[in-house]
């Protein structure tokens, strides 16, 4: 589990062919590493992966088929840049959202234009992930929360504030580059909740929990 608040920006050593899979190599700052130990889960632009191996200021961890097909790893070359973050401690604040490390979709960027001193990024995401974004709602962008500030159908904008840029690779993106997506998982989990009851018991009685009930609560706006 994540915040999607980046720690540090790796850098991409190597990407190895391995048994049908793929094996990265990323270095790092060795502070970044000093309390990383065998089978930790760090968030490599918002891939969640288990380090294997390590060093003083490099981790490798493999990287599945399944991962492969759902994210851009596949194209990544030596050298690229990305964001990092290890998992959350339950001591730590949670300054961003729910962050599960499970990339749902490759998006892109459509647009980028300057919003004061801000960057402003159109994305657009695949149609099936449209039901799960909201106005000013959280979604995760290469490993990074941020606010949907504006959305029509399945595109929306991110305002990229000067920490952001300064923080993360975020900066660097321009029209046509391909982007890790994660929805809010509470979106998935409230999509599961409106579902008609399947056990026996409740088999035959309709939710309680519908539109007009989120609506009545605030949490839903028609």
């Amino acid at each position: 589990m994540f915040t999607g608040l980046i720690e540090t920006i790796g850098r991409v050593l190597s990407r190895t062919a391995k048994g049908g899979d793929i094996c990265l190599r990323v270095g790092c700052a060795s502070s970044f590493m000093s309390d990383v130990a065998l089978g930790d889960s760090i968030a490599v632009n918002g891939v969640c992966l288990t380090v294997t191996s390590y060093g003083e200021d490099w981790f490798a961890a493999d990287v599945s088929l399944e991962t492969v097909h759902h994210t851009c790893i596949k194209d990544w070359g030596k050298g690229i840049q990305v964001n990092l973050e290890k998992a959350l401690k339950l001591s730590s604040r949670l300054g961003g959202h729910i962050v599960t490390g499970h990339v749902d979709a490759v998006g892109e960027v459509v647009a980028r234009k300057p919003d004061g001193r801000s960057i402003r990024l159109a994305v657009k995401a695949p149609p099936h992930l449209e039901k799960y974004l909201a106005a000013k709602g959280s979604v995760t962008v290469n490993g990074v929360s941020l606010t949907v500030n504006d959305l029509r159908g399945c595109e929306f904008d991110l305002n990229i504030v000067p920490h952001t840029s300064q923080e993360t690779t975020l900066v660097q993106l321009k029209a046509g580059d391909k982007v890790h997506l994660e929805v809010d998982i509470l979106a998935r989990y409230m999509e599961q909740l409106m579902r008609a009851p399947a056990d026996s018991e409740s088999a035959g009685r309709e939710s309680k929990l519908n539109k007009q009930f989120l609506a009545h609560h605030g949490f839903y706006k028609p």
